[in-house]
């Protein structure tokens, strides 16, 4: 039992080489096939660094670009060398100059030869193709490809539009069902020649000119003809991202690559300097006989494809960061906003503070500049207070703070005095909890030392805000929790809502509110309510607050005191 290898090299010619030697003096000839785009100096100093080997070949070049019919022409000249010059191979191996065996030549030729006549390549219909990435499985087959996708990307989608709005279809040779699998083979001696040889081989390859990455479908529909055993799975371990790329192995998956069981790997890092030592150690030790089993990783490499799509909670990363809707949570952490506290109670950011044990902010958003707590200038992450920079990107503002004090509850004021363009993320994250006491904004106004006419001015301006605020934060997509009182509604019963905010912030905190924070003294706010109207403004979001009423808290529930001074 004699394995051969024929190796499609385009780079790294000095792992190449390398790799080339290690099976051709374990008793493995060697066919190498160098893309014919390759500089003529960098081929002749290859071919001059593997003269010496007897069992080394090199056969016709051609062109090879990615998802083209080169790579099958390449692979057919260096599988017909490989047959007419090395009549002792019984089986032949397709593998890439980035491949890297992992285990000795001795125990690939023990099990091949426990299973004799078997063509180990994998071969999936295309209806049953669940990997393919790019929206053509038949299409492959039925449809022309004579643009390069990576030189003329837009010709090559034009093309496809254009015969997909006619109707176009070619006709696939009679008796051939497609098939797709991985470029990576092992085959018997007899099938491949089989299909080297086949009668109708002009005919087929003919048709494969113009499919769609025929590497990966020619061998692997043909096989079908002609082999009486197909073990549809490849010996050489190759993974893919989620975005149909290869996985790159580098030195630190040295033990992962062990795990695996498998024969070859593709794609290894050039200088990936302790893997080539560690498989191609002449001294490397055998490992235990068992069957390749890529699937023991296979769990591992979910976790990198899921951290890499969607990261940690909040953090924004190269890889997602220009992909809408790609986020593993907006935010970090849970945070609190709150709208007309502040207005209505005196010190609220304090009290609140204290009874929650929480990071209390005033206005993140305030026109002049951002109010961290404590007065602060500067927060953690370097983050600064001045408006212009937080303005220029308030999403980034926000999920920085969030992420830079992620173990602390943040919580902040907010009020349609602010800016707005914050609002729409905050409505979509899950992660915030939004409490609003409608109208409350009235109060400082309420108590200002301001001619009439502005205040009647102003107060139309900030309910015109916070009315747009609230049709916004009531629609059906939004994802924050949230809650919303009018102020008449709140003053009457201040306790319970502050009791459920506490509840929600801290709920393993179970203690009752014992004192509430000093409340603003509302007495002639219906009267100020009522002069606005006189003046030709309607205050609506209020509540209802009789004219000469000074509201009082009514509750008649007993057992939760509240006090107000």
């Amino acid at each position: 039992m004699s394995v051969g290898f024929v190796m499609l090299c385009h780079t790294a010619f000095d792992r190449a080489a390398q790799v080339a030697r290690h099976w051709s003096r374990q008793g493995c000839p060697v066919v190498i096939h160098v893309d014919r785009r390759v500089k003529a100096a960098t081929y002749r100093k290859f071919t001059r660094d593997l003269a010496g080997e007897a069992d080394i070949r090199f056969a016709p070049r051609f062109a090879c670009e990615w998802g083209t019919w080169g790579l099958v022409a390449a692979t057919q000249a260096a599988a017909e060398l490989m047959l007419r010059d090395f009549p002792q191979v019984s089986h032949v191996c397709l593998a890439s100059g980035s491949c890297l065996p992992l285990r000795p030549v001795s125990e690939l030729a023990a099990y091949l030869a426990a299973r004799p006549g078997t063509d180990f390549i994998e071969s999936v219909t295309t209806e049953d193709v669940g990997w393919t990435v790019g929206g053509l499985n038949i299409e492959r087959f039925t449809l022309r490809f004579p643009f390069s996708w990576r030189k003329n990307r837009r010709l090559f989608d034009d093309y496809v539009r254009l015969q997909r709005r006619v109707g176009f279809r070619r006709r696939i040779p009679a008796g051939l069902a497609p098939h797709l699998g991985s470029q990576w083979w092992c085959l018997t001696r007899e099938s491949l020649t089989a299909i080297l040889q086949h009668p109708r081989r002009a005919e087929f390859d003919r048709y494969f000119q113009r499919v769609w990455i025929p590497d990966e479908s020619y061998f692997q529909t043909l096989v079908r003809l002609v082999s009486t055993r197909i073990e549809s799975r490849s010996l050489t371990l190759h993974k893919f991202d989620f975005q149909g790329k290869p996985h790159i192995f580098y030195d630190d998956h040295l033990q992962l690559l062990r795990k695996s069981d498998c024969f070859v790997a593709r794609k290894v890092w050039p200088q990936a300097d302790r893997l080539y030592r560690a498989f191609l150690s002449p001294h490397a030790g055998a490992q235990q006989a068992a069957e390749p089993n890529p699937g023991k990783i296979d769990r591992l490499f979910a976790r990198a494809v899921e951290r890499r799509t969607k990261g940690r909670a909040g953090l924004y990363m190269q890889s997602r960061f220009p992909n809408p809707a790609w986020e593993n949570a907006m935010s970090a952490a849970p945070y609190s906003v709150f709208q007309g506290f502040s207005d209505l109670f005196e010190n609220f950011e304090t009290w609140l503070g204290k009874a929650a044990g929480v990071r209390v902010h005033g206005h993140l958003f305030a026109p002049a500049r951002v109010e961290f707590a404590g007065g602060d200038t500067s927060y953690n992450g370097a983050l600064s207070d001045s408006a212009a920079l937080r303005d220029y990107n308030p999403r980034s503002f926000l999920t920085n703070l969030l992420w830079n004090t992620r173990g602390e509850r943040q919580c902040f004021q907010y009020g349609p005095a602010d800016s707005q363009k914050i609002l729409p993320f905050l409505m979509r994250d899950p992660q915030a909890q939004i409490s609003v006491i409608t109208g409350a904004w009235a109060v400082p106004l309420f108590r200002a030392s301001l001619d009439f006419p502005e205040i009647r001015k102003e107060a139309a301006r900030l309910q015109k805000i916070e009315a747009a605020q609230v049709d916004l934060l009531r629609l059906p997509a939004v994802k924050a929790r949230l809650r919303i009182w009018s102020l008449a509604e709140f003053v009457e019963d201040p306790m319970t809502p502050l009791q459920d905010i506490l509840d929600e912030i801290n709920p393993r905190a179970g203690r009752r509110l014992t004192e509430a924070p000093r409340m603003a003294d509302l007495a002639g706010f219906g009267q100020f309510l009522q002069n606005l109207r006189n003046q030709g403004m309607q205050p609506v979001l209020m509540g209802d607050f009789p004219a000469g009423d000074d509201p009082r808290p009514t509750t008649t529930r007993r057992g939760r005191p509240y006090l107000v001074k």
